[in-house]
């Protein structure tokens, strides 16, 4: 068993999940990895439970009866990965927009060299983005800089989806209490991280976008990162947010 476990959630990504399963398992550090399925129509489980076989205490499944939200997946994720014995738990997409091969950065980010959050990041180091319209590009660059503006942190991209947390961090971060499902999901969990005093790493990562399956982004999750940033800073200022 490894000390690392890397969540994916997935809905309808039967065109990649094997392809990125096989490129973790092929790194040169060993990482577990757990799927959260959504109930994929397009048999994406069935897939990885074909590939528990071929890779046995290193790959888990865990299906959901509905499509219920990225933050709710990965909430599940931590609740599982809690109840093992992993020290470092990564969120990761399915769609190869994130490079497997920057895990290990991740990883020496927490492990070497003492984040307790290490943040696979867009914007450390200007603009990482390839694939993305201009529009789509501006839109995640001033929301991040929105975000940094209202939350205080000083974080460049506060809205990545590619992170590695220690243990530590999911322990001590109230999870019944996370309010967001979607793209916000994202930001209230570095928020409350860095409520926590937690030390914050960011790693500079390349960002591709997806070539296969559908985009799963929305203009109501998009409004919930909007508005719901607000709200969230207006509750830490009372010793009653639950963090």
């Amino acid at each position: 068993m490894s000390n690392s476990l890397v969540i994916i959630p997935t809905y309808n990504e039967i065109e990649n999940i094997e392809r990125l399963i096989r490129d973790v398992f092929s790194l040169p550090k060993e990482f577990d990895i757990l799927v959260v399925d959504d109930n994929s129509p397009d048999g994406t489980s069935a897939t990885v439970q074909h590939l528990m076989d071929e890779f046995p205490a290193k790959l888990f499944l865990e299906k959901r009866m509905n499509k219920l939200g990225l933050g709710t997946a990965y909430i599940h994720g931590f609740k599982w990965a809690l109840t093992k014995n992993y020290n470092y738990i990564f969120e990761m997409d399915a769609d190869f927009s994130h490079n497997p091969n920057d895990l290990w950065r991740l990883y020496e980010a927490c492990d070497r060299d003492g984040a307790s959050l290490s943040i696979g990041s867009r914007y450390k180091t200007g603009v990482n983005v390839v694939n993305w319209p201009m529009s789509r590009v501006l839109l995640s660059w001033l929301a991040s800089k929105y975000v940094r503006f209202i939350t205080g942190m000083s974080i460049s991209d506060t809205t990545a989806g590619f992170v590695c947390y220690k243990r530590e961090v999911l322990e001590k971060i109230n999870l019944e209490k996370i309010q967001f499902v979607g793209y916000a999901f994202q930001i209230e969990m570095k928020f409350k991280a860095y409520l926590h005093k937690f030390k914050i790493t960011e790693v500079p990562v390349i960002f591709t976008d997806r070539t296969k399956g559908e985009s799963k982004m929305s203009g109501g999750i998009i409004s919930e990162a909007i508005f719901g940033v607000v709200s969230m800073k207006f509750k830490s200022l009372f010793t009653k947010y639950e963090i």
